[in-house]
């Protein structure tokens, strides 16, 4: 059988994850720059000699040295940046996942707290339990301010009195209380009438008002 169907293939080792991925790569970059640093070295070098070199022909030989370490340096520069873009579309990718598994949670949490929201409303809070029980507070405290009311009452005064009459009530037991007073103390307590006090000097004729204030 296995020589007509074949032999099932073994299984590989698992595929890597992005963040592994993203890390091979920073790797890859990392020594692709440490080689580019180094071409650059090697370059400085080559300039240096050009500058001290007279000879045509010496001169010559490290310019063709140093544009075949140039040509490397750039193919060096290529592929950092490829590896770079393979990267970034790495990191874009695993960032989209995470965005995707904190969107799918969040989704989640809100249809579990609707669903218990729920729940409550329709085993725990009840809108006609609710207007019920504000209607009962109100007429308790109606209630109560009837009843404080009725307690502030003053039951010594009626309410029916008119207070025009109680004044002039007033004022007779007034008078009444002076005459009394009048009666009781002796005559010679009594304050003496004096006729009124001349305004007028001596010699001058008295207007006739203050003659006859005298006269009485």
């Amino acid at each position: 059988m296995n020589r007509v169907f074949g032999k099932k293939k073994a299984p590989g080792p698992p595929a890597p994850s992005l963040g592994e991925a993203s890390e091979g790569m920073d790797a890859r970059r990392g020594g692709i720059d440490n080689k580019i640093a180094s071409l650059d070295k090697e370059l400085k070098v080559y300039k240096d000699k050009l500058k001290a070199t007279k000879n045509p022909a010496a001169k010559k030989q490290i310019q063709k040295r140093a544009m075949d370490v140039l040509k490397r340096k750039r193919m060096y520069e290529k592929q950092r940046d490829q590896v770079m873009a393979q990267q970034f579309n790495v990191d874009q990718a695993s960032f989209n996942i995470d965005s995707a598994k904190a969107t799918v949670s969040t989704v989640a949490a809100m249809k579990q707290a609707n669903m218990e929201l729920k729940g409550m409303m329709k085993k725990d809070l009840n809108i006609d339990d609710v207007d019920d029980i504000t209607d009962d507070l109100a007429d308790l405290m109606y209630d109560m301010d009837e009843i404080n009311e009725a307690l502030g009452q003053n039951f010594a005064t009626p309410e029916d009195i008119d207070e025009t009459e109680l004044e002039a009530e007033l004022d007779m037991l007034d008078d009444e209380l002076e005459e009394e007073l009048a009666e009781e103390t002796p005559s010679y307590l009594q304050e003496p009438t004096l006729p009124a006090q001349p305004t007028g000097l001596p010699g001058l004729k008295v207007p006739e008002e203050e003659e006859k204030a005298l006269r009485t």
